[in-house]
């Protein structure tokens, strides 16, 4: 079986700037979440950060990733138009992307999805979140029970302006009574699209088993698929009717 490649791409800045972060993710989250992957005998896994060259998405980085992973939070602005259309065309033509917690409001999914993705509820009280499960036979829940609870999470909640998802895997619950759509799959062109709702930077959400798991299961979801060749433009037919 080939290796799925899989790039982990994280603005990493609040993990050098807060001591609190710094504290849960000292590696940075990017590092957490790739350390459990490079378990995965089926992935091949590197890390990126925004203030690698080429904001960390080089061309021959993006060429040799399967499916990317994206962390970003306080520096969506800064992350380059040319760099959010190469990643852009790269999913329209079958790479896939994992967008995670408040890469919500970063430029690429904004971009793929078409609407202002960045407008919700929250609310940052370490609240009580639990996960619930409403495709228990989709792959992404693979592996799992009727929810994942986290102890302590922020809170986002529902109106989340984006298009109708695809397929709709998770429904958050939080104490303060709000309901979000957490996993949410999209297909644009070739490349497959899975939002995740889970981590926020000061609490330790990408340590705990359930939700990495989920994380794994969507890179496979992800990962291209061996397609027939599409020819678009004017074509010759390909027999003649009634021939």
């Amino acid at each position: 079986m080939a290796h799925i490649q899989v790039t982990v791409w994280n603005e990493y800045r609040h993990e050098r700037h807060n001591e609190v972060v710094a504290g849960i993710y000292p590696e940075g989250i990017h590092n957490a979440i790739a350390s459990y992957l490079k378990t995965e005998d089926t992935f091949e896994v590197k890390t990126a950060v925004l203030d690698d060259p080429d904001q960390g998405l080089s061309d021959e980085t993006l060429a040799n990733t399967d499916v990317l992973i994206w962390w970003g939070h306080i520096a969506h602005q800064e992350v380059r138009d040319d760099i959010v259309e190469k990643v852009r065309s790269r999913v329209l033509d079958g790479m896939g992307l994992i967008v995670l917690h408040s890469g919500h409001a970063s430029k690429i999914f904004e971009r793929l999805l078409g609407t202002k993705t960045g407008a919700l509820k929250w609310r940052d009280d370490g609240e009580k979140e639990r996960i619930w499960v409403i495709e228990p036979g989709h792959p992404i829940a693979e592996g799992l029970g009727e929810y994942i609870e986290i102890p302590k999470e922020e809170m986002y909640g529902e109106r989340f302006e984006i298009p109708a998802p695809d397929e709709l895997v998770f429904i958050s619950w939080f104490e303060g009574g709000e309901v979000f759509r957490s996993g949410c799959c999209y297909r644009r062109g070739q490349g497959r699209i899975f939002y995740f709702r889970p981590g926020h930077e000061t609490f330790p959400v990408y340590h705990q088993p359930e939700v990495l798991k989920v994380i794994s299961n969507a890179v496979r979801w992800a990962a291209p698929t061996q397609a027939p060749n599409v020819t678009y433009g004017r074509v010759d037919p390909i027999e003649k009717i009634g021939k």
